[in-house]
C-alpha cells in the first residue's frame, strides 16, 4: 500500500458508501470474578491486545462518566469486562500497566487517565493509533476513518453513544463494543506490516466479516 494513499482524506460520503465490517468471532462478556479469572490467562498471554473502553454519555456540561466497559481483543476473541459487575482493580491494572504486551487502539491515554481514577496505576505498552497517523501525515485519525482509509472498511457508530452501564448489554451493544477493539488491534498489525510501526512483531490476524450490506 502507498503511504501516499493513506493520506488522502475520504468524505464522509466516500466512507457511508465503503461496505459495512464487523466482528463475527468469539465475544466473552466478563462480569464476575468467576468470569475474569477463567480468560485471565488468555488475556496474559496474548502480545498484543486492541483496546478500548466504553463510557456512558453524559448531557450535562463539564461531566465525564467513569468508564462502564473495557474491551480487549485477541487473535481469538474479543472480551468485554463490564465495570458494573467486576469492578476495575489491581488484577485488571496489573494486565494494562504491563510493558511486554502492547495496547492499541485510538485515544487510549485518556482512556487509561480515566481508569486510573478509579484505581491508580501507571500504564505501559500503550501504542495510539491516531498518534501513529499522525507522525505520517495521516488526515485519518479516529478508528472509523483509518478502518476506512487501511481497509477499505466502515465501522458502524451507531450505538455509540448508548447507555453503557445498563446490567445487560444488548446484542448490538456487544457487536458495537467488540467490532471497536477487534479493528484497532487490526490496523495495528497492519501499520507494523507497512513500518509504520517497525518495532512490533505482527501476530496471527483475527476473525471478522465484511460484507456490503449497510
Amino acid at each position: 500500500m502507498d503511504i501516499d494513499v493513506l493520506r488522502r482524506r475520504l468524505s464522509s460520503e466516500e466512507v457511508n458508501a465503503l461496505p459495512l465490517c464487523h466482528y463475527e468471532g468469539q465475544v466473552h462478556v466478563v462480569r464476575s470474578e468467576e468470569d475474569w479469572q477463567s480468560v485471565r490467562p488468555q488475556l496474559l498471554e496474548e502480545s498484543i491486545l486492541g483496546f478500548d473502553t466504553e463510557t456512558r454519555p453524559s448531557f450535562r456540561k463539564g461531566r465525564r462518566n467513569s468508564p462502564a466497559l473495557i474491551q480487549l481483543a485477541t487473535a481469538q476473541a474479543v472480551y468485554l469486562i463490564q465495570l458494573a459487575w467486576m469492578p476495575f482493580g489491581p488484577e485488571l491494572a496489573e494486565l494494562l500497566a504491563n510493558p511486554a504486551q502492547i495496547k492499541a487502539g485510538v485515544g487510549i491515554r485518556d482512556d487509561m487517565r480515566d481508569l486510573a481514577k478509579l484505581y491508580d496505576f501507571e500504564p505501559a505498552g500503550l501504542v495510539d493509533l491516531g498518534g501513529v497517523a499522525r507522525a505520517h501525515r495521516m488526515p485519518s485519525q479516529g478508528l472509523r476513518t483509518l478502518a476506512a482509509n487501511f481497509f477499505g472498511w466502515r465501522i458502524s457508530k451507531g450505538s455509540q453513544c448508548s447507555n453503557w452501564s445498563l446490567p445487560e448489554l444488548s446484542a448490538r451493544q456487544i457487536a458495537y463494543a467488540a467490532t471497536d477493539a477487534w479493528i484497532g488491534r487490526l490496523i495495528f498489525m497492519r501499520m507494523c506490516e507497512l513500518g509504520l510501526i517497525p518495532s512490533a512483531r505482527p501476530a496471527a490476524w483475527p476473525v471478522g466479516d465484511c460484507g456490503s450490506s449497510a
